[in-house]
């Protein structure tokens, strides 16, 4: 009975990490948008942290990756960018009014009485950094960190002698912090572009980092067949990111807003 009991208090954090995310719609523009919030366990306020997802769509593997974040203290919202506009998952190009949706995604973060009072980290995956770097240029005040994963840096509808040789001009009046973390199995132009755009950054003197990741592909973090080396990426990459966060939005030790 008493092994049962301790057990039972052993699962109860895991079950409160587990809650669901919270669901409602943002309206702007005569769009209504999908958006899902995590957020931490106890009292607030917290650092906000609006996430993008990919051009595959909102998934459960994103609303692990928030509930992972809120975990780590964050409050995370999340606009479906898709959903909004009615536009199928995998959209072959880039589509501008959708870029309208994450910033209302940022706004609606931002005034949340639960968000500290300050400027918002971006976790962003895939078409998602090209979201980032958009907003990042367009808003410097409200944009503290960036963390991309495998991102896009450069305008997805460029023609093809811009998409091999250089970088979106964002990547030039961008001064949040940016961590790129990537495989170094990922396919070689999104190699080579993520690499174009740190150089970009450095040179301009904004903090930047390019964690390679070893044998690891595309989606390297949440992948069906994972191999070893892309799951150990993914835990490394986890760190990274929490302690990119923390470092660039002031955190203090706790992982609350200074």
């Amino acid at each position: 009975m008493y092994r049962w009991l301790f057990m039972l208090l052993l699962a109860a954090p895991l079950a409160v990490a587990a809650q669901a995310l919270e669901k409602r719609t943002l309206r702007h523009a005569g769009v209504e948008v999908p958006v899902e919030v995590a957020r931490p366990a106890g009292r607030g306020p917290w650092p906000p942290v609006l996430y993008i997802h990919a051009k595959r769509g909102f998934e459960d593997v994103d609303r692990e990756h928030m509930r992972a974040l809120a975990r780590d203290g964050f409050l995370v919202l999340a606009p479906d960018w898709l959903s909004g506009n009615m536009i199928a998952n995998w959209p072959d190009r880039h589509h501008p009014e959708t870029e309208a949706d994450v910033e209302a995604g940022l706004d609606a973060l931002l005034a949340d009485p639960d968000a500290c009072r300050t400027a918002a980290g971006i976790v962003a995956k895939s078409r998602g950094p090209y979201f980032a770097i958009r907003i990042a240029a367009k808003r410097p005040s409200d944009v503290a960190a960036i963390v991309s994963y495998y991102g896009h840096f450069q305008d997805p509808n460029a023609p093809e002698p811009q998409q091999l040789f250089s970088t979106a001009p964002e990547m030039r009046t961008v001064v949040a912090p940016t961590l790129m973390l990537i495989g170094d199995a990922d396919y070689e132009l999104r190699r080579f572009v993520n690499g174009r755009a740190f150089y970009t950054l450095w040179e301009r003197g904004v903090p930047v980092e390019m964690q390679m990741y070893p044998m690891a592909r595309r989606a390297f973090d949440f992948r069906a067949d994972q191999s070893p080396e892309e799951k150990v990426a993914a835990r490394h990459a986890a760190l990274r990111e929490r302690e990119w966060l923390r470092r660039h939005m002031r955190l203090d030790a706790r992982g609350r807003c200074a």
